[in-house]
């Protein structure tokens, strides 16, 4: 969606997370008696890959190979999660640092000016461009309940 507000424009983006390959999500409510910040945790399953026919060195995380006897560890939970729930503070970071990073290679950049906002649930960056016009946009991020 997109608005006007104190003189910028203001875009919401809904940015739809999916796991990486061999992980998947699983969305757990809160019970009624609970009532906590937020309504419910995404927990982050490791998928058995042992029966899968694997290309190259994508081993299994719950199983140890032949070769090492230990599993592997997934990046994606000592990464962006906290225990084996996603993190939305460390997802924002990892975003806003990721945007940030990659401003500079994109070909607008000469021209528009990128400041990356303080937030803790969502990317919010700012683009002030020629005469002084700005676009404000939010990223918010959301995973698609019954999605693999």
């Amino acid at each position: 969606s997109w608005s006007v507000f104190e003189d910028k424009i203001l875009y919401q983006l809904l940015v739809f997370l999916q796991p990486p390959p061999r992980h998947s999500f699983k969305l757990e409510l809160y019970s009624a008696m609970h009532l906590p910040e937020r309504c419910s945790n995404i927990r982050v399953l490791l998928e058995c890959t042992c029966s899968k026919m694997m290309i190259g060195d994508m081993l299994c995380f719950l199983h140890p190979s032949d070769n090492s006897q230990t599993a592997q560890c997934s990046p994606l939970l000592s990464t962006l999660c906290t225990g084996s729930y996603l993190d939305v503070e460390e997802i924002a970071c990892w975003v806003q640092n990721l945007v940030q990073s990659a401003w500079e290679y994109l070909p607008q950049w000469h021209d528009w000016q990128l400041m990356v906002l303080p937030s803790a649930h969502s990317c919010r960056v700012l683009l002030t461009g020629p005469s002084e016009v700005q676009l404000c946009a939010v990223l918010v991020f959301a995973v698609q309940q019954g999605s693999p």
